[in-house]
Parts: C-alpha cells; structure tokens; sequence
C-alpha cells in the first residue's frame, strides 16, 4: 500500500511505493540537469543556509531546535538541485528521523518513512554506492517496519551481492536474521538458510582476518551467525537438502566445494554422501583439498593405507587449519600400518602449524610407549622409551589443558614401567641424570626411577 507523503513540513511531491527497484522520484528538472540545479545560487545559498542549522543541530547532540530551521531550506535543495552534494542524503536522513520520531499520527510517520526510502533511492540515483545505500536502506527500514520482512530482505541481498567482502557488519547479521525469517514464514526453502550461511561466513571471517577496525564486531556477528544456525545445522537436515542438490547439479563444481566443507565443518563427514561428493568433485577437478576430503572418509573408515594415499596428496593444501587436520589424520593413519618414522614425521608437521595442539605428542607419545621392549639390547634399554613416551605426555597437558585427563593417565600407567632403581644402579646409571633413547627414534631424556 502506497503511503500519502505528507506536506507539513516537507511540501515535497513524491510517488512512493515501499518496494526497492519501484520507486519514482519527481524533482524540478530533468536528469542532466546541471550540477547545481536552474538556479545554481539559489541552490547553493540553500545549502550552505541548512548546513549551518545543521550543524548546530549536530553540535547539541541533535537535541536543539535548529533542526526546525534546516528543514526549508534542505527541502528545497533536495527538490530543486538534487546532485549538489551527497550531504543532502546523508544529512536528509538524519532530519527524516527527526520527523519520523516526531510525527503527528501513524499516517504522517508512515508518509515520512515512505519520504525516507525515496530518500535512499534517490542518492543511489545521482550517487551510485547502490550496495552500500541498500544496506542502509535495509537496516533503516526494518527498524521502522519489521513485520514485512520479504522486501527488506531483498533489499540487504542485493546490497550483499554487491558489496561482498565489504559488507557492514550490521547488515550481514541482520541478513541472516531475515533469512530465518524467510524460511520460518513460509517464504523460503531451508535451503536458503545453509546457501546464506555459506556465503555470510566467508564474509565475516574474511574482515575477522583484515578489518583491522571492525574485526571484533564480525567476530559477535559471526557468534549470532553459529547460534541462529546451529538449530538447521544438524547432519539429518544437511545430509536430505545437500543429497538433493548433489543428485540435481552432480556437475557443479561449485556446489559440490560447497557441499564437502559444510559437511566438513558439521561432523558429517562420516556419510556416505560426504564420500560420494569427495570422489565426484576430485574426479571432475582433482586438486589437494579433494584428495583431502576423500583421504578423511578413508581415514574415518579406517582404509588407512587408502587414506595415506589421498592425505598425501592432500598436502598440497595452503588452508592452515585443514592442512593440520591432513597432517594429523595422515600421522595417526601410517601409526596404524606401522609406520611409526612416518608417522612420528607428520606429528611434528602438525606442531610446527600449531604448537598448541597437544594431539600429536599424545600419538608420538603412544609410539614411543609402544616400542618399549623391541628396543635395545638389555632389560633397562628395553624400557628406556617409557622415559620418553612420558615426556610426549608431559608436554601435551602442559600446552594443552583439554588433554590432561588423557595425559594423565598415561603418565600414571607408563611412569610404573619405567627401570627400577636397582636396575638403574646395575647398569651404572642414576636417577636424574641424561640419557638418549635409541630405537627406531632417537630421544634424549632424563633418568627415572619407577615409583
């Protein structure tokens, strides 16, 4: 429904339906008109008339009355020269606030946020920005009218396409707001809440990494983006929607990138059609992260040698955190054929790309437990790898508190096998003094007597 725009103080003359991309504006003039309108004086001593009431305005807090003064002579610029200047639109939609706040009765207020959108629509006109305008728009529109969500949402949408990377914060989280809202409407196929998601994570963790003044704000954005999402991120809604378009598009390289690393990042990856996807896409177009996400299902199903295979040659990855998932996976695989030079290799690739991560001193620290007594050629070099298997163990809960319970364990397990201190003094050692682990690994350690 259009909204009658009101001439009280505004004496403007618009055709304003709500909807963007259906707006008309009639101003005093065509198109190519010049710069400063017919009368460029009258144009510009309006506007420097209502920039210093402006001004004022501004200068209170917006809380004077000199915001009463600028209306007249803003009017007049925004009718009569039109391209003068962008602060037009910018102050315009400061004044319209002020007369949306203030309006007479709910006709007058529909009238000025009617008045309002053509507002946008108009700088977008003779100002371009069209997707940074949008998502102003957007936001606007939705805080005056959040009950008719559709057209805003196609508003935010475009002005998202547009932008890319550099959409503001605060329309990428309202965007995924709406989306919901689409869906749970009735408007949309949830479909489109996992196609957004997709593109809006991309999005935020793109200006997490490089918006160096707004990165924190993404970061909220994307803890609001996780919690509206988790309720549709289960692997029994995934797995029906992205089958469907598996079996649609089996050619879309695209979408079959898409469909692996969401069910990726879901825990899904243990399905068959995660496997199906994974073969499909490094068919179509073999790459490291294909040969990766095919090496994990075989790593998942326990096809080590299979899977060492694949995670090989998904080492060719340049993501750092699916190259340490790669590493990891391809260390335990080859500690599961025996592999343990191999395996022991992988490991530490794992902490040279996180140092944090205690995992890989946990499975080095298994290896080296498990090759006490096929080392060595006495009972105390037989049981020297406990030393260091103890150490691994060690140094894992000290970088990594998520592991100490399994650290502990371990320690607790293996620190009963350690040499005797009878056994220690037989071979002229004693406690507390360095000693190198020769095996298949070579360690240097400190002497310990079992307690």
């Amino acid at each position: 429904m259009k909204a009658k725009v009101v001439l009280l103080l505004l004496m403007m003359t618009f055709s304003a339906p709500l909807l963007a991309g259906n707006v008309s504006f009639t101003a005093n003039g065509p198109d190519d008109e010049p710069k400063y309108g017919q009368d460029s004086i009258q144009c510009l001593t309006n506007i420097s008339l209502y920039r210093e009431f402006f001004k004022q305005w501004k200068k209170s807090g917006y809380r004077s009355e000199s915001v009463k003064d600028a209306i007249k002579p803003w009017r007049w610029v925004f009718l009569n020269c039109p391209k003068a200047s962008l602060y037009t639109y910018v102050d315009g939609t400061r004044i319209l606030g002020y007369l949306i706040q203030n309006a007479a009765s709910p006709e007058d207020e529909a009238a000025y946020i009617d008045t309002l959108m053509l507002l946008y629509d108009t700088r977008i006109k003779y100002f371009g920005q069209e997707g940074y305008v949008l998502g102003r728009k957007g936001l606007e529109r939705f805080g005056y009218n959040n009950s008719d969500v559709e057209p805003t949402y196609q508003m935010l949408a475009r002005s998202i396409e547009l932008e890319g990377n550099e959409a503001e914060y605060a329309v990428v989280d309202l965007f995924f707001r709406l989306t919901i809202e689409m869906y749970t409407s009735g408007k949309a196929e949830k479909s489109l809440i996992l196609d957004n998601y997709d593109l809006l994570t991309k999005i935020v963790d793109y200006n997490i990494a490089n918006n160096k003044k707004y990165g924190s704000y993404y970061e909220s954005v994307k803890g609001n983006i996780e919690s509206s999402f988790e309720p549709f991120a289960s692997c029994e809604d995934l797995i029906p929607l992205y089958t469907q378009k598996f079996e649609t598009e089996p050619e879309n390289i695209e979408l079959l990138k898409k469909i692996a690393s969401m069910l990726d990042n879901k825990g899904c990856d243990d399905s068959p059609l995660y496997f199906d996807v994974s073969v499909q896409l490094h068919k179509l177009e073999p790459s490291a992260e294909s040969a990766f996400h095919i090496g994990k299902m075989m790593y998942n199903k326990q096809n080590y040698t299979e899977a060492i295979e694949y995670l090989t040659e998904g080492l060719g990855m340049e993501d750092p955190e699916m190259l340490e998932t790669c590493y990891f996976a391809l260390s335990d695989s080859y500690k599961n054929v025996n592999d343990f030079p191999n395996a022991v290799k992988n490991a530490n690739e794992v902490i040279k790309l996180n140092p944090n991560d205690g995992r890989p001193y946990i499975l080095i620290g298994d290896m080296y437990a498990e090759a006490a007594g096929n080392c060595g050629s006495n009972d105390l070099e037989k049981k020297a790898p406990y030393w260091a298997a103890v150490d691994k163990y060690i140094q894992a809960k000290r970088i990594d508190s998520s592991l100490a319970d399994v650290a502990d364990q371990r320690i607790s397990a293996y620190s009963k096998q350690f040499p005797n201190a009878e056994m220690i003094f037989f071979h002229d050692l004693s406690e507390g003094q360095s000693y190198t682990v020769q095996c298949w690994f070579t360690e240097k350690t400190i002497i310990r007597a079992a307690k």
